[in-house]
């Protein structure tokens, strides 16, 4: 973490944990280094930093443009490493920026849906996750966020196992299938363990396949 994310990222994370009463739950730990593709479900402006607080790396959010253009805003969020990309066309400088940032081995945040969901359902996939997976070979963590909207409310994030697809038929559909279903079991998973349940076995085994059977190596925390 650079010294400004890793301020901010205290700060933001007591915030969360004693207001938001925010409670992270890990598959399994998630590495401290090498590259890393976290996808989330989008249902408020609070997610990229919940999910940032989430993780104990630095995590280089790409972000839509028009945030850049908001005073002062704008360069808060480049000092804490996020890049602009457009939205509804195919961006290439935001694409060559995620590519070196996962080749210099440093972890891209992106929510797949492109937009935030009004209804809290998870929306169809854009495609850039995939495209960044292909491309590149490096693992997808999935992340499901609860209860963000608004400012009080507890706040639970679910991370999954890594996801592997080097090596894999390129389809880019199928792929980004892939990713937001396990975002989606994720979020049964949640559910099931608030109402009091062990969870879905038939959740974990999607997820274990969907992982490719491994995870990255353990991280430090």
């Amino acid at each position: 973490m650079t010294p400004f994310y890793r301020f901010a990222w205290c700060i933001c994370r007591l915030f969360l944990r004693t207001v938001r009463r925010m409670t992270v739950r890990e598959a399994v730990p998630v590495a401290s280094a090498g590259g890393l593709i976290v996808v989330a479900n989008h249902t408020s402006y609070w997610d990229p930093v919940i999910l940032g607080c989430a993780l104990r790396r630095q995590v280089f959010f790409m972000a839509k443009e028009e945030l850049f253009r908001i005073p002062g805003l704008g360069r808060v969020i480049r000092w804490l490493g996020a890049f602009p990309v457009r939205r509804g066309a195919a961006d290439r400088a935001a694409y060559r920026t995620a590519l070196t940032l996962l080749r210099q081995g440093r972890a891209v945040g992106i929510f797949p849906e492109g937009t935030r969901s009004r209804t809290g359902r998870l929306l169809p996939p854009q495609s850039g996750a995939a495209v960044l997976a292909l491309r590149t070979g490096v693992p997808v963590l999935p992340v499901y966020i609860r209860g963000s909207r608004g400012l009080i409310g507890r706040v639970s994030v679910r991370i999954g196992r890594p996801m592997a697809f080097a090596g894999r038929e390129q389809d880019l559909d199928a792929v980004s299938r892939a990713i937001m279903q396990a975002i989606e079991i994720l979020r049964e998973e949640g559910e099931e363990l608030e109402n009091g349940g062990p969870g879905s076995r038939q959740g974990r085994v999607l997820l274990r396949r969907a992982a490719g059977g491994g995870s990255c190596p353990p991280g430090r925390h």
